[in-house]
């Protein structure tokens, strides 16, 4: 565990830094307007070249000289961070430390553009920040992670509704507690390592942000009974021989711990409430991935389970290997862990990993909706109203069976278009393919019937009108076609294509 002090700011003082830090333009449009975009990409890939190159042709200004004091991790004369900050008060309250005419940073503050355009910072680990001098390797147990790519994920699939309580459970850095305390009157967020509290606090202080209730522990143990309307979690989801690292290990054997949160999750949920975790699970043989996560959910909750990605077992013990710095360590220790892990692996029959995204709601429903599906494909973040409106379609369709949904009426969701795909100069297409361009830009190959009656949607009659006027058009039984219809038809509602609307009224 790292024993590396942190700063401990008055209020006071970390009022007046965050004023210094954005008064110099150390935002993240700052960075982009100071470095250019290929350099300020390269920072993402942990490449710094690129960004000092930047620095030294802007000279030794206060944003250059804070970029390569708190991003790069390089001294900076003391002079120079003085005309950038109050860099007595830096030093007393253990931002800085003092090497004869140089000061170094002790902690790494990164920009972060809040979803409304805050200006928010991200304090973390000396180069354990995406854009942070080293990059994540560091091979220190208690090392307390930036921003990454699953934070950010996570932020953008979070549903934003005002809520009285959330929870941030393995809270990290703080990014998650930031976000929400955006929108939730009070704030908890939990983790097994105290020193990643430490860093949630500074997060909060240095964004201007309220305090959050800050507790140890590990999953829901610190929080007792509690119940939240709101529970996100970017939880220490490795799959790994044994844990290592605090920040992705999280101590259970293969995918129990994903297992363990989303199962306890629902006894701590408020009716009505969300839960939003990202997660690893395996894949094993002679066993439907699906069916092993769905078994996770539970009583009470509607659950919406997207797999976002699946490896082989050799490239995910490649990527954890690396994300460790065990590549740049001794081949024959690396050859070693290597070999661990796939025996780890063979042991469990695991021939794969899955990553994706879990989304719970307390609905306490007699039939709860379990959708547990693969999509690869890319999204637009954010994805809140999305999730949002997947629920309350899910809502719709359990509350009408077949004879409802043929007297209701819907409309064709905005951003969607039709293509046909076929042999060129056919008379007609081999197929019709409808494609979501917002959201999570899904694609659905529908028949003749069911695009004409897609294209006819717009909220003025009813799905069976509709239906009778196709079957008049295309000469086929009425009461077949309405037979057949409904499943197509709560595809299209289910995946987002077309939104029950209440339709014309009277007069």
């Amino acid at each position: 565990m790292s024993t590396t002090s942190l700063p401990q700011p008055q209020p006071e003082r970390a009022a007046a830094l965050r004023a210094a830090l954005l008064a110099a333009g150390f935002t993240a449009d700052g960075l982009l307007d100071l470095l250019g975009a290929p350099a300020y990409a390269a920072l993402a890939r942990s490449e710094t070249v690129p960004a000092l190159r930047a620095t030294r042709r802007h000279g030794d200004g206060p944003l250059a000289s804070l970029v390569r004091l708190f991003l790069l991790q390089a001294p900076v004369p003391y002079v120079h961070a003085a005309a950038a900050l109050p860099v007595e008060d830096a030093l007393a309250d253990g931002w800085l430390r003092r090497e004869g005419d140089e000061v170094h940073a002790t902690v790494d503050v990164r920009p972060y553009g809040g979803p409304d355009g805050e200006d928010w910072f991200i304090v973390s680990d000396l180069g354990c920040a995406v854009g942070g001098a080293g990059g994540i390797g560091s091979r220190e147990e208690g090392v307390v992670l930036g921003v990454g790519g699953a934070s950010t994920t996570l932020a953008g699939i979070t549903v934003r509704t005002p809520v009285a309580t959330a929870l941030d459970l393995g809270t990290g850095s703080g990014i998650q507690a930031l976000h929400a305390a955006q929108h939730a009157t009070r704030v908890t967020a939990t983790d097994v390592n105290p020193r990643a509290l430490e860093f949630t606090r500074l997060t909060l202080a240095l964004s201007g942000a309220p305090e959050a209730e800050l507790l140890a522990g590990s999953l829901f143990e610190p929080v007792g009974d509690a119940t939240y309307d709101l529970i996100v979690s970017n939880p220490p989801f490795v799959i790994s021989p044994g844990p290592r690292l605090t920040y992705r290990d999280g101590g259970m054997g293969g995918d129990d711990l994903c297992r363990t949160l989303v199962q306890e999750a629902g006894a701590h949920l408020n009716p009505g409430g969300y839960a939003q975790f990202l997660g690893n699970w395996q894949h094993v043989e002679g066993e439907d991935w699906r069916d092993r996560v769905r078994s996770w959910v539970p009583r009470g909750c509607d659950a919406w389970i997207v797999q976002r990605d699946v490896q082989d077992v050799t490239q995910y013990a490649e990527l954890w290997l690396r994300d460790a710095g065990d590549h740049r360590a001794d081949p024959a220790e690396y050859a070693e862990r290597y070999e661990d892990w796939l025996d780890e692996f063979e042991s469990r029959k695991t021939k794969a990993v899955g990553f994706g995204w879990i989304t719970l709601r307390r609905s306490d429903a007699a039939e709860p909706s379990i959708v547990v599906e693969e999509w690869p494909h890319s999204v637009e973040q954010p994805l809140g109203e999305t999730v949002l409106a997947h629920f309350a379609r899910q809502d719709y369709l359990r509350e009408h069976d077949d004879a409802a949904l043929l007297a209701g009426y819907f409309q064709l969701t905005e951003e969607v278009v039709q293509e046909q795909v076929g042999v060129p100069g056919a008379e007609d297409p081999e197929h019709v393919v409808l494609r979501q361009n917002r959201g999570m830009r899904r694609a659905t190959k529908v028949d003749t019937v069911g695009a004409g009656f897609a294209g006819v949607c717009d909220g003025s009659l009813s799905a069976g009108r509709i239906l009778d006027a196709i079957a008049q058009l295309v000469e086929e039984d009425p009461v077949a076609l309405r037979d057949r219809t409904p499943e197509a038809i709560r595809l299209l509602v289910e995946q987002g294509f077309l939104e029950p609307v209440p339709g014309p009224t009277a007069g």
